[in-house]
C-alpha cells in the first residue's frame, strides 16, 4: 500500500520541519515554495516584494539557540547564542541537508487554490491547484492532507492617519525596510513600538540625525542577556517560574516590573505602559536605552495628524521638517487560497483548535502551521504542530470532538481578552511551555516526569526544573530521539562555549552551583506555597 501524500505550503521554518515530520510518519511529503530558497523570511534578500517577509539585513533573532532548534537536531555550539539572521538561514540549511529535505520541495511554485476533493466526506482528500512563477503553467493534484506553513508576516498592515496623504515626505512600512542606506542625516518618525520599530528606530538612530518613535501605549524593554550575561530566556522558560506566573501573576507582575524598572526606570524615559508586563507581547532590545539616553531617540504620543512637512501627537506637541514617515505597524494575515468556507480571517482573528484545525471542518486532514505568536521561539512550537498534524492524516491520533475543539478556542479567547489590552498585535498569542505541553498531550510524547525518574533521576530534575528546552519532548512517547539526553546534559556548555573565547582565571562559584541554588529556592518557596493554601482547607 503506498504511503498516503500530503501538501506543505511553504519551506520556512515550519515547512522544513513539516516535510521531515512526514517523513518520520511514513508520509509523502511534496512541498511548494514560490521562491527559489528555502528559509522564508530567514534569507535575506535586498530585493522587496509584496506578500513575501523578510528579515533586515542587521536582524539578530530574539530566541537564544538552545530555546529555537529542532527537537532533534541542536544548533552546532560554535554559533552564537543569539544568532544573526545569516546564522539562522545556515542552521535551516543544515537541516535541510541532515534529513535530506529539499528533494521533496517544488521550488518557483505558487498556490493558486486549496478545495476539498469530491470525495472528501469519505476521503478527506483536497485538490491543490498550482502554477510555475516561471513558465506560468498550471497543474492540479489530490493529496490526501495539507499542511500550511505560509506564515503570518507577509501582507503590510497600512493605517490612515489624517493628512499623511498630503505629507510631501517619504513613507515607508517596515515590511521594505532592509538596511539604513540613504537615511544619512535624515529626521525620521517611527510609528509603532513592535519589536520591529524598535529595532529599525535603534538602527537609524546611528545614521539619522534625529529619530523620533511614536507609540500609542507605551512598552516594557527586555533584555536578551539576563543576570550574569545569561540568555534570558533559558533562565525564565521553567516550568516552576511559569507556576508562579499561574498562580500569582499580580505579584509576579509587579516583581518583573519593579526588577526592570531598577535598571531603567520607564517613566523617566518616556516608557511606562499603562497595562502589566505580561499583558503584551514582549518588547526585546539591548540597545534601546543608550540610544534614549544620549538623545538619538526621542519617544513621542500617538499621532494625531500629519501636515505636509510634519506631524501633531495627540499630547499637543509637534515636530516639523520631517523627512521620512517608517509605518511598522505589522501584519495583516490571511489564506487567501483556500476556501472561505474552510477558514476566514478577519481582522487577524482565526478560530482554529491549537491554532492549527478549523473546528466546523468534517474531516481534520488540513491544519495550518505556525500560525501564533510566541512568548518564545516559534520553530520548536510548529515542530511539534507537525508532529501532531502528520499523526492525525496518518490515523495514529485521534482528535477531540467538534463540541469539545469549540470549548477549547472559546476558552482561550477568553484568557487571551483577560490577559492581553485588545490590539491586532494580540489575537494569536500563545505561551510557549503550556502549548508545547497541550501539543505534546495530543501527540502523546508529554513527559513523564516519574518514568524518566526512575531511569535517570539527574535528569529528571534538571528536565522538571530547567529550561523547557526543545530536547525535553523527545524523551518519551512517538518520536522519541535517542540523542535527547545527551543534547540536554550539554546543553549549557553549547551555550557557553561561544562565549569563551580565551582562557581566564577560575571562579568558584560557577552555573551548576547557581542553577542549584536558583531550582532549590523555587522549590522551597512552591512548598510554603502549597502548605499555607494547605491549612485554608
Amino acid at each position: 500500500m503506498s504511503s498516503k501524500r500530503v501538501a506543505i505550503i511553504g519551506a520556512g521554518a515550519s515547512g522544513l520541519t513539516a516535510i521531515k515530520t512526514c517523513l518520520d510518519e511514513g508520509l509523502t511529503p511534496v512541498c511548494f515554495e514560490r521562491t527559489e530558497h528555502i528559509g522564508g523570511l530567514w534569507r535575506y534578500t535586498d530585493e522587496t516584494v509584496d506578500g513575501q517577509a523578510c528579515v533586515m539585513k542587521s536582524t539578530v533573532i530574539n530566541t537564544s539557540k538552545e530555546m529555537m532548534s529542532y527537537s532533534d537536531f541542536p544548533i552546532p555550539e560554535k554559533y552564537p547564542v543569539f544568532m544573526h539572521n545569516t546564522q539562522v538561514y545556515e542552521y535551516f540549511k543544515l537541516y535541510a541537508q541532515k534529513f535530506d529535505l529539499e528533494k521533496y520541495i517544488n521550488f518557483s511554485t505558487e498556490i493558486l487554490l486549496v478545495t476539498r476533493a469530491d470525495n472528501f466526506s469519505a476521503t478527506g482528500k483536497w485538490e491543490v491547484k498550482y502554477s510555475s512563477t516561471k513558465t506560468k503553467e498550471e497543474k492540479s493534484e489530490i493529496f490526501d492532507g495539507v499542511l500550511v506553513c505560509s506564515g503570518h508576516h507577509a501582507d503590510k498592515y497600512v493605517p490612515t492617519f489624517p493628512g499623511l496623504s498630503k505629507f510631501k515626505g517619504q513613507v515607508v512600512h517596515t515590511h521594505d525596510y532592509r538596511k539604513p542606506d540613504g537615511y544619512d542625516d535624515k529626521r525620521v518618525l517611527i510609528i509603532g513600538f513592535g519589536n520591529s520599530g524598535g529595532d529599525v528606530a535603534v538602527e537609524l538612530s546611528r545614521k539619522a540625525s534625529q529619530v523620533f518613535l511614536s507609540t500609542r501605549r507605551g512598552t516594557w524593554i527586555l533584555n536578551r542577556v539576563a543576570d550574569q550575561g545569561y540568555p534570558v530566556d533559558m533562565l525564565f522558560s521553567r516550568r516552576p517560574l511559569m507556576k508562579l506566573v499561574e498562580m500569582f501573576p499580580g505579584l509576579i507582575s509587579k516583581y518583573q516590573e519593579r526588577k526592570i524598572n531598577q535598571k531603567i526606570d520607564h517613566s523617566l524615559y518616556s516608557l511606562r505602559p499603562e497595562h502589566g508586563i505580561f499583558q503584551q507581547h514582549p518588547f526585546v532590545n539591548d540597545d534601546m536605552p543608550n540610544r534614549i539616553i544620549c538623545g538619538s531617540i526621542k519617544i513621542k504620543a500617538d499621532v494625531k495628524c500629519f501636515t505636509e512637512t510634519g506631524v501633531e501627537f495627540v499630547d499637543g506637541t509637534s515636530e516639523d521638517n520631517i523627512d521620512v514617515v517608517l509605518l511598522a505597524t505589522g501584519y495583516t494575515f490571511g489564506f487567501p487560497f483556500i476556501d472561505k468556507e474552510v477558514i476566514e480571517v478577519k481582522d487577524n482573528r482565526v478560530q482554529l483548535y491549537k491554532q492549527m484545525y478549523p473546528p466546523e471542518l468534517e474531516k481534520k486532514s488540513l491544519a495550518i502551521i505556525g500560525c501564533f505568536q510566541p512568548l518564545g521561539a516559534i520553530m520548536p512550537i510548529s515542530e511539534m504542530q507537525c508532529r501532531l498534524a502528520t499523526r492525525v492524516i496518518k490515523g495514529e491520533t485521534v482528535l477531540p470532538s467538534k463540541a469539545v475543539m469549540w470549548q477549547d478556542i472559546r476558552q482561550k479567547e477568553a484568557a487571551m481578552a483577560k490577559r492581553y489590552y485588545k490590539t491586532q498585535r494580540h489575537t494569536i498569542q500563545v505561551d510557549y511551555i503550556s502549548f508545547m505541553d497541550e501539543l505534546a498531550e495530543l501527540v502523546g510524547c508529554n513527559i513523564d516526569f516519574w518514568a524518566i525518574f526512575k531511569r535517570d533521576p539527574v535528569l529528571a530534575l534538571t528536565v522538571m526544573f530547567g529550561p523547557v528546552t526543545p530536547y525535553t519532548y523527545r524523551l518519551c512517547g512517538p518520536g522519541q530521539w535517542s540523542g535527547a539526553r545527551e543534547a540536554i546534559r550539554t546543553q549549557w556548555q553549547r551555550i557557553k562555549h561561544p562565549l569563551q573565547t580565551r582562557p581566564v582565571p577560575s571562579k568558584r562559584c560557577d552555573l551548576a552551583r547557581n542553577s542549584f541554588l536558583f531550582n532549590f529556592g523555587v522549590v522551597v518557596i512552591l512548598f510554603f506555597i502549597l502548605r499555607f493554601l494547605l491549612s485554608l482547607l
